[in-house]
Order: structure tokens, then C-alpha cells, then sequence
């Protein structure tokens, strides 16, 4: 019996085998390389947050578009100073207006309007908004 024909068989199997083998690994080492790119990448991301969010403390805060008229950076000039809420009249003082009610109520209508920066802590009482 003549068994080099199943030899010659098993040499075009195994030579497929190997070549898929082979194959296969190159796929697995490009895979690897991918994977370890991805986590390299992931890594930073992961430092460029822990970054980003421990100075995130020290960038000043953003101060919303204040309507037109020189008294409103003035104003929060004065609460940037004060240690506690302000009265419109405390405002009025630290602005330098005269002490007249058409000032006070001109000063407190302002305080309203810087809703989105000042809030009304007890009625009258204007602070901040944290």
C-alpha cells in the first residue's frame, strides 16, 4: 500500500493549518496593539479629567452679560466686598449716591434685575448667589 498520497494530504492540511495559525496571530498581535493604544488613550482621557477638574476651582467665575449702565459692575464690586447681604441703601452708600428714596428705589430695581448673579435672601436683603 502507497500511503504517500494521504501524506501529501496531510502536508496541504497542516500548511493550511500553519497558514491560518499564522494568519490568525498576526491578527491577534495587530488586536493587541489596538487594545493597548485604547487603554494608553483611556489613560489620558482619565488624566486630562482629573486635571480639568481640579482646576476647575481656580478659573474665576463667569459673571453673566450685565444690562448697560456703569453702576452694575459697581454693584457687584460691593458684594465681592461685603461678608454679608446688603440692603439697597448699603448699596446706595457704597455706590456714593445720595441717600434719596428715588435713588434707593432706583439702586433696589437694579438689585432685581441682577437676578442671575444676586438673590433676595430675606425681603430687602440682597446677597450672592453661591
Amino acid at each position: 500500500m502507497n500511503i504517500q498520497p494521504l501524506i501529501d494530504a496531510l502536508d496541504l492540511q497542516e500548511d493550511a493549518a500553519r497558514a491560518l495559525a499564522d494568519d490568525l496571530r498576526a491578527q491577534i498581535d495587530d488586536l493587541q496593539t489596538r487594545l493597548r493604544e485604547a487603554e494608553t488613550h483611556l489613560e489620558h482621557l482619565a488624566i486630562t479629567r482629573k486635571t480639568v477638574t481640579s482646576l476647575a476651582d481656580r478659573l474665576p467665575a463667569t459673571t453673566p452679560d450685565l444690562p448697560e449702565h456703569p453702576d452694575y459692575p459697581r454693584i457687584l464690586a460691593a458684594f465681592n466686598h461685603a461678608t454679608g447681604p446688603l440692603r439697597a441703601k448699603d448699596v446706595c452708600e457704597a455706590l456714593g449716591h445720595e441717600l434719596l428714596p428715588k435713588n434707593v428705589e432706583g439702586t433696589r430695581a437694579k438689585l432685581k434685575r441682577l437676578v442671575k448673579i444676586l438673590t433676595e435672601a430675606d425681603t430687602g436683603n440682597f446677597t450672592r448667589k453661591q
